[in-house]
């Protein structure tokens, strides 16, 4: 039988340290859904708890989308420092198709997705409304889910989705999901008639409200205090 010297022996040891140590969570793909539905990212035990109330026709959503939302994930939700809960305050149709499309394969994959909706924005948006006002009396007389993946064709939503290796199939079955459109009227209702949020987007520090913090340089300082 060989025989190791002490030093094989050490680095045996070592290896099968390193081998046994555990994977480093990734916390931008760890979520949960709430039994609201709404989608919380992040980890659990994160010192601070963020509610984001967002609306994807919302030009100043997609901006804090573009300048605080690579800093908010980089350096405090994957470093476990703050987790996040998005709520979604829809405002009209588009808003609705994004949503659901957004949050089709659960929150997994949802910050990647929402984030991509914003940075295109500009271009669903202006397809978007030269579809409904040219086909608004037919769209009027439609039921919501026939109506609803109408709106993603003629947006180009439902191409950007397309984009991201989404089936047709799996877009119209999300779009048609009955639970889902529901649920999310039900948040928009909460986010507008009782909590009366001042607009989009709001944010809540554990649970307090931050009043005029619709940009990342307004709502950094206070996230910044609330973890020392």
């Amino acid at each position: 039988m060989m025989r190791l010297g002490l030093a094989g022996l050490i680095a045996l040891a070592g290896t099968a340290l390193v081998a046994a140590a555990p994977a480093k969570p990734n916390w931008l793909v760890t979520g949960a859904t709430t039994p609201r539905g709404s989608f919380v990212i992040g980890s659990p035990a994160a010192k601070v708890k963020l509610v984001e109330y967002l609306s994807y026709t919302c030009s100043h959503c997609a901006a804090f989308s573009k300048e605080g939302s690579p800093t908010l994930k980089r350096d405090y939700v994957a470093r476990g420092r703050a987790s996040i809960e998005v709520r979604h305050a829809v405002r009209d149709q588009m808003d609705l198709t994004a949503a659901l499309i957004a949050r089709c394969d659960g929150p997994a994959r949802f910050l990647k997705r929402s984030d991509a909706i914003f940075a295109a924005q500009g271009d669903w948006m202006t397809k978007g409304i030269f579809f409904e006002t040219q086909n608004a009396e037919r769209l009027a007389k439609m039921a919501t889910s026939p109506a609803l993946i109408e709106t993603a064709a003629g947006s180009g939503l439902g191409a950007l989705a397309r984009g991201w290796g989404m089936a047709p199939a799996r877009i119209r079955a999300c779009l048609s999901d009955e639970a889902q459109q529901k649920l999310l009227s039900d948040q928009a209702k909460d986010a507008w008639d009782i909590r009366k949020i001042p607009g989009t987007p709001a944010f809540f520090l554990n649970g307090k409200l931050v009043p005029k913090a619709a940009s990342w340089a307004a709502l950094k300082p206070p996230l910044d205090a609330a973890l020392k």
